[in-house]
Order: C-alpha cells, then sequence, then structure tokens
C-alpha cells in the first residue's frame, strides 16, 4: 500500500510540475478543467447520484469551464498581460467573494450543525461553489506566474504536514471527534506554526502591501492555515454521511482528486483574492 502510495505521488507530481511550468495557457485551461471536472464527478458520489447523473454533472462543470473562457479569455490568462491585469479582478470579484464568504462564514456553521445535501438543489449549488472558485483559482495565481501558483500550493502541503507529525507528536484534545478522529488542535497549531514559518521566510516574494505590516500578514498566514483545515473537515463530513472513506478510488493509495484537492478548494480562492486586491492598489 505504501509502495503504491508512493509511486502514485511521485506521478502526480511530475505530471502536475510539467503542466504548471510547461503547458501553454490553454492547455493549461484544458488540465485544470479536467481535473475540476473529475473531482465534480466525485462530488456526484458525495450527493448520492446515480453514474449518469455523476458524469452529467462533470461535463456541466465543463461546459460552464468552456463558456467562460470564451466569454472572457483575458481573466482566465488567454490574453496579453495588460488584459489579463484588467479583467481579472473584474471575474473574480464575483467567484472569490463568495467562496471566502461560504468558507468563512457558512462552513463552520454547517461543520457545527453537520448538515447534509438534503437536496440536490443544495448539493449543485454547495458543489459549484466549492469547485468553480478554485478553478478560476488555478487559472489566475498561474498566470500571475507559477512559481507563486506553486509557492502557494506548498503552504497548503505544509499546513497538513506540520499538523500530521505535530499531532502525532503531541496530539491530545480532538479537534472535531465526530467528523475525523485523527485531527487535533495540537496538529492544527503546529500546521499554523509550519506555514507562518515558511510566510515570513517567503515574505521577500509577496506584494509590498503584506508584508509591510509583520501583524497583517501574521493574520493572512492563520487565516489561510484555518480555511485549509476547514476545507478538509468539510469533505471528510460529506463523505462520513455519504458512508465513504475515499471521494473515489481513481488514485491508487490516494482516493480521489477530492480527497487531493479538498483543502485547495478552500484555500486558493481565498489567496487569489489577497493577490488581486493587493497587485490592484
Amino acid at each position: 500500500m505504501l509502495r503504491t502510495r508512493v509511486i502514485t505521488a511521485a506521478i502526480l507530481f511530475v505530471a502536475f510540475f510539467c503542466a504548471l511550468f510547461y503547458l501553454p495557457p490553454v492547455a493549461w485551461l484544458l488540465f485544470v478543467t479536467a481535473v475540476l471536472a473529475v473531482a465534480a464527478w466525485e462530488w456526484g458520489a458525495l450527493m448520492r447520484l446515480g453514474g449518469m447523473t455523476r458524469i452529467a454533472l462533470s461535463l456541466l462543470l465543463a461546459v460552464l469551464c468552456a463558456g467562460i473562457g470564451i466569454l472572457q479569455p483575458a481573466a482566465v490568462g488567454l490574453g496579453t498581460e495588460s488584459e489579463f491585469r484588467a479583467a481579472a479582478w473584474r471575474l473574480g470579484a464575483w467567484f472569490f467573494l463568495p467562496a471566502t464568504f461560504f468558507w468563512v462564514a457558512i462552513v463552520p456553521v454547517w461543520l457545527n450543525k453537520r448538515w447534509s445535501l438534503a437536496t440536490p438543489v443544495l448539493g449543485l449549488g454547495t458543489g459549484l461553489l466549492l469547485l468553480m472558485p478554485a478553478w478560476l483559482a488555478l487559472l489566475q495565481l498561474r498566470q500571475a506566474g507559477p512559481t507563486l501558483l506553486l509557492a502557494v500550493m506548498m503552504i497548503v502541503w505544509l499546513a497538513d504536514t506540520g499538523a500530521y507529525f505535530a499531532g502525532r507528536r503531541f496530539g491530545k484534545h480532538k479537534l472535531a471527534p465526530a467528523i475525523s478522529p485523527g485531527k487535533t488542535w495540537e496538529g492544527a497549531i503546529g500546521g499554523g506554526i509550519a506555514v507562518v514559518a515558511y510566510g515570513f521566510l517567503m515574505s521577500s516574494k509577496l506584494p509590498a502591501v503584506l508584508t509591510e505590516n509583520s501583524l497583517l500578514l501574521l493574520l493572512l498566514l492563520v487565516a489561510v492555515t484555518a480555511i485549509s483545515i476547514i476545507g478538509d473537515l468539510f469533505e471528510s463530513l460529506l463523505k462520513r454521511q455519504a458512508g465513504l472513506k475515499d471521494s473515489s478510488a481513481i488514485l491508487p493509495g490516494h482516493g480521489g482528486m477530492l480527497d487531493r484537492i479538498d483543502s485547495l478548494t478552500s484555500t486558493l480562492p481565498f489567496v487569489a483574492m489577497i493577490w488581486l486586491m493587493a497587485t490592484s492598489r
């Protein structure tokens, strides 16, 4: 099992790295759309949909992404740099502001109340709110620079890694035992410390408006860590309610695509929003 997991992780990283740094904008858009379409198909399982309906949900997301690319090419990185800067926030605001509100204000209550995807309309709306902003964030942050996007994703990976090791070493107090029994407050703090250390180490690469105030940078890094954990817990809750261990078995040793990007779906829109606001000043 460990060997399979390591091999799959290596293949995924090489594929993602090559796509991130070497694909032209149109191919990157297609790549990201394919990834999110798979995630939409898995989301259908959390909604307890049948096979054909899940495929239809995946195709719906792909069509929506294609439509945005056709109607707003500059905003998704298919134009010049000057066109992108002018169009990115106009489109991004419609995606990132609702997504941030959802993760910061709605999901914590959802986790506390343990709501379920009670109706198809709620499931569809939640799925689109979860996946579409992440799709746009992947496009816009990559347009701002492949290294930037990789650095942002490193924040999520460090939060997970720091939480894992701190939780194993010091974990005593359960964070959300009814949702994810393995997570602890000590682990969450350890993940936060790792993210803060990384953020200040990389501060020279950030817009000056984010680094000229150390307290502001600290608060943003803590917020990113918290939102990352919330994204992970949210998918864990929905999988538990659907009676699933993993969102699918498409990635041997790792489960499904949603299992790999759950924290990114919550974190990337927030980071993209902060980045666009900082660079538009």
